[in-house]
């Protein structure tokens, strides 16, 4: 445990030190779009972060490379190079993307490529355990084919949710730190060494995360971009793929004494993984529901909107930094959830608790929708937003049809209105006469 929290600390810290010149840098070269239609941010703010992130993924794996437990990694698995070879491809294109703005099927065709390059080394999913039936072996094509589509489907769901100040960095360090939980449970209580690559690739994610995420708060300095966004996603699928297709249920027949029972009590975890619906359930349901949108509509599913969930959650009345916090409650309660129910599918108290913080989460998101409103004889005690508005009664004075003035009143701030009259309505002088010297 040591070794690995060494290593996240090691990449969060590069990452972190990093971010700081890669601002810099993007601003220099250009990387400040202007604030297009569906953007939510007021300035333009420059994008690159993933260019901190990636060389963070860099010094992570240098660093384990030269532990001495974690040196067995690379020496037993080539699933690290796979990784760093197709993180550093689908880095590569990000980057032109987020200078150029490249077109969306290019980079689903680069999203495929990089995938089939981790395939080509050996990350890849080689069985299924199904639920009832046990181990399932894949032919080559079909393993390439399950592998691909997990990596495009995770990269996509975690660029959709991009949207939001800190909104993807920390709901995939959400995500990884579930993950590492499970995984370092597989690999330490275990035994089992072919989990060790996805506990550690767990690690640098989160290190990652961490260490953008002080950059990327609300209000954000830079925005990751699609270099960072495609970056973390391809690692987290790398991690999924990895525990999901190279570990194999067999040996935990040791400790469960069948391959049924092994398989059933990895489902919660393995299955969802897969598909997935836990570990990202959030950016996946929003880019399902976003494809669904977009071709009703007759789009192209890559068309942009402002119909993510986080957008409508600032439609309801969320501020921009509760939309990100009630974004990371649901994400780490079916993480979490998922995570809890793994360890122990018996225990009736995490499904209750599970009810009740989910329960919890949809008052949070009704919030705005029910506005408290505290007593008279309270509202002293509260802040003036849950006070009780008093209508101001204002005198009517009624004139003569001689006293009134045909021409209508210039309201103050109306656009086209000058300087003088800015602060307050002009003074009309009555048939045009102009004002009496004093002299």
């Amino acid at each position: 445990m040591r070794e690995y929290l060494l290593t996240l600390c090691v990449t969060a810290a590069v990452t972190y030190l990093l971010t700081g010149p890669v601002r810099k840098f993007a601003i220099v070269a250009g990387a400040m779009p202007e604030i297009r239609a569906r953007d939510v941010h007021r300035e333009p703010t420059p994008r690159l972060g993933g260019i901190a992130m990636f060389f963070g993924l860099c010094a992570g794996l240098l660093v384990a490379d030269h532990l001495t437990n974690l040196s067995e990694v690379f020496q037993n698995s080539n699933e690290p190079r796979a990784l760093l070879s197709g993180a550093a491809l689908i880095w590569l294109i990000g980057v032109l993307d987020d200078k150029f703005e490249i077109d969306a099927l290019i980079k689903l065709g680069g999203q495929m490529i990089a995938a089939g390059v981790m395939v080509m080394q050996g990350l890849t999913i080689l069985w299924l355990p199904i639920p009832g039936v046990g181990n399932v072996a894949l032919t080559q094509w079909q393993g390439t084919l399950l592998t691909v589509a997990l990596v495009v489907i995770t990269i996509n769901a975690v660029n959709f949710v991009d949207g939001l100040d800190g909104l993807a960095s920390g709901m995939v360090c959400i995500a990884a730190a579930a993950f590492f939980l499970y995984a370092y449970r597989i690999w330490y209580s275990y035994g089992i060494e072919a989990a060790a690559p996805a506990t550690l690739f767990s690690a640098i994610l989160m290190g990652m995360c961490i260490g953008f995420l002080p950059h990327n708060m609300h209000p954000a300095r830079i925005f990751m971009g699609d270099s960072g966004s495609m970056l973390i996603g391809l690692v987290l699928s790398a991690g999924a793929i990895s525990i999901t297709g190279q570990v194999d249920p067999d040996a935990l027949q040791l400790f469960l004494h069948s391959e049924k029972a092994a398989v059933h009590s990895t489902v919660p975890v393995y299955i969802p993984l897969l598909l997935p619906l836990t570990i990202i359930a959030v950016p996946a349901a929003d880019l399902v529901l976003a494809i669904v949108r977009r071709t009703w509509r007759g789009q192209s599913p890559f068309a942009a909107d402002r119909g993510h969930l986080h957008h409508r959650l600032l439609e309801i009345g969320h501020s921009h930094s509760r939309a990100v916090l009630i974004m990371y409650f649901w994400s780490a309660l079916i993480a979490f959830g998922a995570l809890g129910y793994s360890v122990n599918s018996a225990s009736m108290w995490i499904v209750l608790g599970i009810v009740f913080l989910s329960a919890i989460g949809l008052v949070l998101l009704l919030l705005p929708r029910f506005t408290p409103r505290a007593p008279r004889w309270a509202e002293h005690l509260v802040p003036p937003r849950y006070r009780r508005r008093r209508a101001a009664v204002e005198p009517v004075v009624v004139l003569a049809e001689e006293d009134r003035d045909p021409r209508p009143p210039v309201v103050a701030g109306v656009s086209g209105v000058n300087g003088a009259t800015a602060v307050g309505p002009r003074s009309r002088l009555l048939d045009g006469r102009k004002a009496e010297s004093s002299r």
